[in-house]
């Protein structure tokens, strides 16, 4: 990743819809460099998609939540079974595996504080191999929406800062 590269990631995180040519008079280069450049990030997957990001009350999930599970026994087919299954579930956003005192953090997006409970238990309670959960509402959700290389540090370089 050079500078040229980081610029082209830049501007289509902020609009993955814009033009090859716009992005590439941006940039200031010609626009084949661009698609070429584009393609080559693609190809080695520091480009993975192109989505459409949308308003999750347009979709009735005004709430979100995320559920932190605790399972036993901890083997490789019990994480992997509830990874695959909780993964599917339509409240689902997204499920992270941690290591720490919980063993998931589970993002969830529902109608209302009545369709989380039911979701909890419905899909969690009655699940044998959840030792526990606990649940955190969220009231707002936050990213960052243009993310660039972090720089790596050389020989001898001082990471406590």
């Amino acid at each position: 990743m050079d500078e040229l590269d980081t610029a082209i990631l830049r501007h289509l995180q902020e609009d993955a819809r814009q033009s090859n040519r716009a992005i590439a008079e941006k940039v200031g280069i010609a626009p084949s460099t661009c698609l070429e450049r584009i393609r080559l990030l693609r190809q080695r997957g520091v480009i993975r998609g192109y989505h459409a990001q949308v308003a999750l009350p347009a979709l009735n999930r005004g709430v979100q939540a995320m559920v932190a599970a605790t399972v036993r026994p901890l083997s490789r087919e019990v994480v992997a079974g509830f990874e695959q299954s909780v993964s599917r579930l339509p409240e689902v956003l997204s499920v992270y595996t941690m290591a720490g005192n919980d063993d998931f953090l589970v993002h969830v997006a529902v109608q209302d504080i009545e369709h989380l409970h039911a979701f909890l238990l419905d899909r969690f309670t009655n699940r044998r191999e959840i030792l526990s959960f606990r649940t955190m509402i969220i009231y707002q959700h936050l990213t960052n929406p243009v993310l660039e290389p972090l720089p790596v540090p050389g020989p001898g370089a001082d990471l406590t800062r």
